[in-house]
């Protein structure tokens, strides 16, 4: 498939979704980190945790493409049906912890720019808009509101970090030269594993069914649309950690995180800095809340269709946003996950949540090796060297991600 520039801009969309829902306030916090304790010097990171997450997101569009079914059906029907009453544990436990903490992060960005209105009354807020609008609208409403979403994040924070006047060939080295300065290690696995989220890749699937891609030959299709989200998603990353350089270690925690970089921009441009901030951060939280009510309970409806044992060519009216099981979904998405608000531990939910998606990615990672590998199931599209050596370095880091988180809550 040939695609020219005007088509090139057409295709960009679902993975611009995926990769917008995966940063969040987590993402920005790590990075926020990194650049408060070592500058530019770990800007590399971000880069390469890039590159990991459209491996990820490639190998689950090429199984797709090549196959006609999710990954999901491919785990059920080639690894064995006990796995989809374990992966139905973890999606209603993830689901749970990971919205309540996104609305936690929205409602921390309402807070901050309206003192008026709590945290609490910020994140209902942000709950119910983003379940009214994925209820009413189609997925096109959903990706043009995410196309302009991003846009006002990259623009907000690229251009603040510009503002600030970076030293260029730091920035340039820090992007391309690997270094590992003393105690840095758990700030660069930090980073790496923190562009662009964990069970929220597997909406990739979805998304591009709705937008009607479907065939090998869309193959170099959904390449141009991962790597022009991941290309945004680095840079995004890149601007955040510009920015995290410029605030002091003890202003890069918690909540201070938008305080700090806000009062730094409004030093340097006056109240447009400040505001700046303000709307880029609202604008990665809110496309993570967007993303999750939108995407995941394709995950639930794609479930109880292989639990029902439903017909290949029914599936469709059960995995799509106007069947009950979508809806259902989005209901629990919007109202339990209200509960955590009202927790007074936000920093064991953020630590809770974290724990479970790092427990993901190592199993998409090995079974995405696996799987793309046998000629007898993906035929011409099956991976080569130089994405099996990228997923190999995936479930490598998000296994020893997952291992230290474990370690850390049992020491």
């Amino acid at each position: 498939m040939k695609l020219s520039l005007s088509q090139m801009i057409v295709v960009m969309g679902p993975g611009i979704a995926v990769a917008a829902t995966g940063v969040g306030a987590g993402d920005m916090i790590s990075a926020t980190n990194a650049g408060a304790g070592y500058g530019t010097i770990l800007l590399w990171a971000v880069v390469y945790g890039a590159i990991l997450k459209y491996a990820l997101n490639e190998g689950l569009g090429r199984w797709q493409l090549a196959t006609g079914t999710t990954i999901l059906e491919g785990w059920v029907e080639r690894l064995g049906r006990p796995i989809q009453y374990i992966f139905l544990i973890y999606l209603i436990g993830w689901s749970f912890l990971v919205g309540g903490g996104l609305l936690s992060a929205c409602g921390l960005a309402g807070h901050t720019v309206f003192p008026s209105l709590s945290v609490a009354t910020w994140g209902i807020i942000h709950s119910l808009v983003g379940a009214i609008l994925v209820w009413i609208g189609r997925y096109s409403l959903f990706e043009k509101a995410m196309k302009v979403l991003v846009g006002l994040m990259f623009i907000s924070f690229l251009l603040s970090a510009w503002a600030l006047r970076p030293d260029i060939v730091a920035v340039v080295q820090g992007m391309t030269f690997p270094s590992v300065p003393s105690g840095s290690v758990g700030t660069i696995l930090s980073v790496l594993g923190g562009v662009g989220g964990s069970l929220s890749v597997l909406c990739y699937g979805y998304w591009i069914r709705e937008a009607g891609r479907s065939g090998p030959e869309w193959l170099p299709g959904i390449r141009i649309d991962l790597g022009a989200a991941y290309i945004l998603t680095a840079f995004f990353g890149v601007a955040v950690m510009i920015l995290g350089a410029q605030i002091k270690p003890e202003a890069a925690a918690g909540g201070n995180i938008v305080l700090g970089m806000a009062d730094r921009m409004e030093a340097a441009l006056g109240p447009f800095g400040r505001w700046s901030i303000y709307l880029g951060f609202w604008a990665a939280v809110i496309t993570s809340v967007l993303g999750v009510w939108q995407g995941i309970p394709y995950l639930f409806a794609d479930f109880m269709a292989l639990f029902k044992r439903v017909p290949k060519e029914d599936r469709a009216a059960m995995v799509n946003p106007q069947s009950p099981y979508y809806r259902g979904f989005l209901l629990f998405l919007t109202f339990p996950t209200m509960i955590l608000l009202w927790f007074d531990r936000p920093v064991a939910i953020i630590i809770a949540y974290t724990i479970v998606g790092s427990l993901f990615m190592p199993f998409l990672a090995g079974t995405l090796l696996y799987m793309n590998s046998k000629r007898e199931w993906l035929g011409d599209l099956r991976t080569g060297w130089l994405l099996n050596s990228l997923l190999v370095m995936a479930l490598l880091l998000f296994l020893y991600l997952g291992i230290n988180q474990l370690i850390d809550v049992f020491t």
